[in-house]
């Protein structure tokens, strides 16, 4: 289990230096939100926590899932289905995506190359990255995407 500490720290302080109200509700959409494994839709997190017995509203989701993508605690993605994910940031290396067309399934991976590339190119044109994002788009050879229709 991870220690939340520092992220619940870290939201606190970018509430109070964004005039944000401190509430109960929006420590626990970053709870569940740094708990969910992989990348989740605010809808998916939503539905992930009322089955959880909570009692926080759609709307609070939504907000606060937003509210973590400025403070740098989550990560908001967009694989080319016209839907946002989030993932979480909290204390995790660069990673890059294969998205299947198909059957939508997001597969994570790093690769040293990659990250040498960005660092290049970032240095010959004298730019100073604070992140990227790299997602390779096709159709994965899993046998059940291949018998979907």
């Amino acid at each position: 289990m991870m220690d939340k500490s520092n992220a619940h720290e870290q939201f606190k302080k970018f509430l109070k230096k964004g005039k944000h109200r401190i509430t109960p509700e929006r420590f626990e959409v970053l709870d569940f939100a740094l708990e969910y494994k992989g990348h989740f839709a605010a809808d998916e997190l939503y539905i992930k926590m009322k089955n959880n017995d909570s009692n926080v509203s759609r709307a609070t989701v939504y907000n606060t899932l937003e509210l973590l993508e400025q403070c740098d605690l989550l990560a908001k993605r967009h694989f080319g289905d016209n839907k946002k994910y989030y993932e979480s940031s909290f204390n995790r290396k660069n990673h890059d995506h294969l998205i299947c067309t198909k059957c939508g399934k997001i597969t994570e991976f790093s690769n040293a190359k990659i990250n040498e590339v960005v660092d290049s190119i970032c240095s010959q044109l004298g730019f100073e990255s604070s992140g990227y994002s790299f997602n390779i788009f096709g159709r994965c050879k899993d046998e059940k995407c291949e018998n979907k229709e």
